[in-house]
């Protein structure tokens, strides 16, 4: 049973080595954004709401990320293990994650962080904006959200580091090197 966090700065690369991890672990990718987005695709109230947080570069509100996210992972594909990517991102986050979690009885396997330096994030969230057309990725809401990580990314490192999971990986590089680094850190082996 593999229960992995994917973290770090936003344009880092966790998506693309979430998925990876995910299919090598035959695990659910569990993207926050994504469900997020698909709020908003859906145009639900909800939707409506995040729409107008993630345009401004804020996060959304605890509650209301708490709430997607534990009715994902209470889903049968989500029970013997996933990759989660992009939450949590507070320490009240991290509490409520831990409860979802002890209320089955299950814990993390890991939390694997990518390291980048900010000038390379910035410039693989404007490549992405103009190649996928993401509104949420303008410069003032890349420095927003980049800020935001950078003030709040010490505290949930400091609500994992006691627990012997958390694992630094240059996220630097190619894709496939990226992945090597994060097969050695989680101790997997190769294909």
């Amino acid at each position: 049973m593999t229960r992995i966090l994917m973290m770090g700065p936003p344009g880092v690369g966790k998506g693309t080595q979430a998925v990876r991890l995910a299919s090598h672990l035959q695990v659910p990718w569990i993207s926050t954004g994504d469900l997020f987005r698909e709020q908003v695709r859906n145009e639900t109230a909800l939707g409506l709401q995040i729409r107008d947080l993630m345009g401004s570069g804020h996060y959304l509100p605890d509650e209301i990320a708490d709430e997607l996210v534990s009715h994902r992972l209470a889903e049968l594909d989500a029970q013997d293990g996933f990759i989660l990517d992009g939450y949590p991102r507070t320490a009240a986050q991290v509490q409520s994650l831990d409860l979802v979690l002890s209320a089955s009885s299950v814990h993390l396997t890991a939390i694997v962080v990518l390291d980048a330096h900010r000038r390379d994030i910035i410039a693989r969230l404007l490549q992405r904006a103009r190649e996928q057309g993401r509104a949420d990725d303008t410069p003032e809401v890349i420095d927003r959200r980049l800020q935001v990580y950078a003030d709040e990314a010490a505290e949930l490192f400091g609500c994992y580091a006691d627990r012997g999971v958390l694992l630094h990986v240059d996220g630097m590089g190619h894709p496939d090197a990226v992945a090597a680094r994060i097969w050695e850190a989680l101790q997997l082996p190769k294909d």
